[in-house]
């Protein structure tokens, strides 16, 4: 272990305490019950307040119930609560902990998307046979523990990064600062046209985009218990971004990962590493990004070319817990002609990697439900959602179309021509 991981596993005791300490505010009013979307559909996870604040003053290093594991750590329990208390941030460290002595394969093995981008991309279409072909996917969730009918990430015949190398060089000069783009895992290798089209609009608004190298945001690791994982990937991607210049506002369309860096990090693995906290100050989702051009008068409505649609979009709860609003809806409505109708529903279900998993896979589904419904009665050919996983999810059991808002803006602008409103 490095200094700088003793240093980190100080920080981070340090402030699990300052977390656990919030619990003593609980009044048990029991509003985190009513809003938990997991415990709505499955009697397996007892509920946010006795797994939390409850359980948490009889934990003495090792936890007391169980069930813990069907929180799905979606945020709302914390969100919802009148009091402060840390529920979602207790859970999570105490289901690490739980975790530690009896941590499962396939959770070390559905972290790795990197890796599996890296090796998925140049088979594409092998990959994607595969993983549509259900005695292979039997197998997986014999073996390996991935629910068989799980929504997968498909392969890309392209990465972002190889279509970065080989594009044509922008035909007009920008106008405006450099600006720099963190692409995510999924961005870079399984939701490439959402990064391509990303950069596309922030470079017909004049600016300079700038992609350093980067990693994993260690999400996926810190939601399976993998702390320590989930600190070096958040330290090394500290570093690549950091390293494209200084002072830049840093741009992304992973809504998931943008929370990560803003927050979670933070406040889940007790990373205080001014480095981290000038990043989480300087992120901004995409929506988010270009919400504050339409304020400034940057991105302007008359810039815009109509297009007649309604539109339904769910914001992930991930994105919810960065109490930004909601500015996809903003931006969506600001193109003539759209209307946007939001899902009103807390979660997709799908939570990152929570709902590949066999033994969840079936409340994951319960718990979204109400969101395919209302995407696939709103609009049968396209939905919009800032994350990919709640896409995938969303898509796989709607069968509607989902993409994320900026695609619709970028038709707007005149940049392509490819979605069906």
């Amino acid at each position: 272990m490095t200094s700088h991981e003793v240093v980190q596993q100080g920080e981070s005791h340090e402030h699990n305490t300052l977390a656990r300490a919030s619990l003593d505010n609980c009044v048990k009013c029991t509003i985190c019950e009513t809003q938990c979307p997991v415990s709505r559909v499955t009697p397996l996870f007892t509920g946010p307040k006795f797994v939390g604040p409850q359980a948490e003053r009889f934990r003495n290093g090792e936890s007391v119930d169980k069930s813990l594991d069907y929180c799905s750590s979606c945020g709302i329990c914390t969100q919802a609560c009148p009091q402060g208390v840390k529920i979602a941030e207790i859970n999570t460290v105490a289901r690490a902990v739980m975790k530690e002595d009896h941590m499962p394969v396939r959770d070390r093995l559905i972290v790795q998307t990197t890796l599996m981008g890296r090796f998925m991309t140049p088979f594409a279409p092998v990959a994607n046979m595969a993983l549509k072909n259900k005695p292979v996917r039997k197998i997986m969730q014999a073996v390996v523990g991935v629910a068989e009918d799980a929504p997968m990430p498909p392969a890309q015949m392209q990465s972002f990064e190889g279509w970065l190398k080989r594009r044509p060089r922008p035909k007009t000069q920008p106008t405006r600062e450099p600006i720099v783009f963190f692409h995510g895992c999924a961005g870079g290798y399984f939701e490439v046209e959402t990064s391509k089209k990303t950069v596309e609009v922030l470079e017909h608004l004049g600016y300079e985009v700038l992609v350093p190298k980067q990693g994993c945001c260690g999400l996926a690791q810190q939601s399976n218990g993998l702390f320590a994982g989930a600190r070096r990937s958040v330290n090394a991607l500290v570093d690549a971004l950091l390293s494209a210049g200084k002072g830049l506002t840093i741009v992304s369309s992973s809504g998931s990962c943008t929370g990560m860096l803003k927050h979670e990090a933070h406040e889940i693995l007790g990373m205080d590493d001014p480095r981290l906290m000038e990043v989480g100050s300087r992120i901004r989702e995409t929506s988010e990004f270009l919400l504050e051009l339409l304020d400034e008068g940057i991105l302007t409505p008359d810039m815009l070319s109509p297009i007649e649609a309604t539109i339904p979009y769910h914001q992930p709860c991930q994105v919810k817990s960065q109490a930004m609003g909601t500015p996809a809806v903003t931006v969506m409505e600001a193109i003539p002609g759209v209307k946007v109708v939001e899902s009103g529903q807390p979660c997709c279900g799908i939570a990152g990697t929570y709902g590949l998993k066999k033994e969840k896979y079936e409340i994951a589904k319960a718990v979204g439900q109400p969101v395919f419904d209302m995407v696939k009665e709103t609009n049968p050919d396209l939905g919009t959602c800032d994350t990919e996983t709640c896409r995938w999810q969303i898509q796989k059991h709607s069968g509607v179309r989902m993409v994320h808002p900026v695609e619709l803006l970028h038709q707007s602008l005149g940049l392509s021509n490819d979605l069906k409103v």
